[in-house]
């Protein structure tokens, strides 16, 4: 029989067909297959395949809570699943695919869902999750919360928190305490966050608008050679390295504890010596860890991104920020992209911290040492 050629099936589409097929007639509990299979064909138009959209919904409903749930939904670009991928979200908070999830409820163009939950008894926990999402979409909502005096203290301080985390919300923090519109309450934890941004300008003024408090340190350091000379109290700077006011354990684990986010240190008495030990504390643009180099992203809507490069494919690149959550990136998205010059841990510690608390911090981290085999 012969076929005109406007007829004949794509290769892909054809595959497409009977990929849908096959999975339809498989047994619904093995996911990981279907799913396997369905990652070579992500992006493909469903409505001109209503074999692969039957096998993909599916698999869809089958994944729910997950996140591979996130990654179907993202990459079928799925419709009217903003209410499941919010509660995975709310769910999985500490997780990547969570921030994913924000995301792509941010896509939608009613945004009513999130404005219920941020008036209800997880409004702190999307709160957080906007600013893990990296996406200024987030920012008025954010910004919302900020300057309503009468939403709990601890949710406003999350916004805060959230709203330093991308350059918009950054600046719209600071452009509130410009105006004094910023109420006493979050000055200290606006004044910290916008300290440790990523953009000097906004750094700068910051400073002006929101001078930092004194540091416990008071008066000028001793010289590292001086510092050098003093014996620590390994116990206190253990205490002094996962501190809220210093927070290394932000960034940092040691022995599974801490964020994994930059260089583990479970070891790194075996690898530096105390006057090293000082010197990147001190000034962390001293001598920035191979792999653990900053990268800022100029995204085509406007967005920006920063933070280390986890990983790349042929289409994708992984941005893991701070707290250790990762997003993905398509390049078909980037305009820009930069390796920066400047490490991404900040500078200044030392202000948070008294002589002898600094002191105490590196006989900590020189007691950390690779266990004798």
């Amino acid at each position: 029989m012969a076929f005109r050629s406007s007829s004949i099936l794509s290769p892909i589409r054809a595959l497409a067909t009977v990929l849908g097929l096959t999975l339809l007639a498989a047994p619904a509990a093995d996911n990981s297959v279907a799913i396997e299979a369905l990652s070579r064909l992500k992006g493909m138009d469903l409505e001109a395949n209503p074999a692969l959209k039957t096998a993909v919904l599916r698999v869809v409903d089958s994944t729910r809570g997950t996140a591979q749930f996130v990654d179907l939904v993202r990459d079928f670009k799925l419709k009217d699943q903003e209410a499941p991928l919010l509660d995975y979200a709310l769910a999985h908070p500490q997780e990547s695919a969570a921030a994913e999830a924000t995301r792509l409820v941010l896509d939608q163009p009613d945004l009513a869902i999130l404005r219920k939950t941020l008036a209800g008894a997880k409004a702190a926990v999307l709160a957080g999750l906007l600013g893990a999402a990296n996406d200024r979409r987030g920012v008025p909502l954010l910004d919302a919360l900020v300057g309503d005096s009468a939403k709990d203290s601890a949710l406003r301080l999350a916004s805060v928190r959230a709203l330093a985390r991308t350059r918009e919300g950054a600046t719209t923090l600071l452009k509130r305490a410009q105006r004094g519109q910023l109420s006493d309450d979050l000055k200290t934890i606006a004044s910290s966050e916008l300290s440790h941004v990523a953009w000097p300008e906004i750094q700068s003024e910051a400073a002006k608008a929101l001078p930092p408090a004194p540091g416990p340190g008071g008066g000028p350091l001793p010289s590292i050679a001086e510092l050098l000379q003093r014996k620590g109290d390994i116990a206190h700077g253990e205490s002094v390295f996962f501190s809220q006011r210093v927070n290394c354990g932000g960034c940092h684990q040691v022995n599974e504890r801490g964020v994994d986010f930059g260089p583990r240190l479970s070891e790194i008495g075996t690898k530096l010596g105390k006057d090293a030990l000082y010197v990147a504390i001190l000034d962390p643009n001293a001598g920035i860890s191979f792999g653990f180099e900053t990268w800022q992203l100029e995204l085509k809507n406007g967005d920006e991104a920063s933070g280390l490069l986890a990983s790349e494919t042929e289409d994708e690149v992984t941005i893991k920020a701070g707290g250790g959550i990762s997003l993905r990136y398509r390049k078909s998205e980037i305009a820009r992209r930069e390796k920066l010059k400047t490490s991404a841990m900040p500078t200044g510690l030392q202000e948070a911290m008294t002589p002898q608390d600094l002191v105490d911090l590196v006989e900590f981290l020189a007691n950390l040492k690779k266990a004798a085999k």
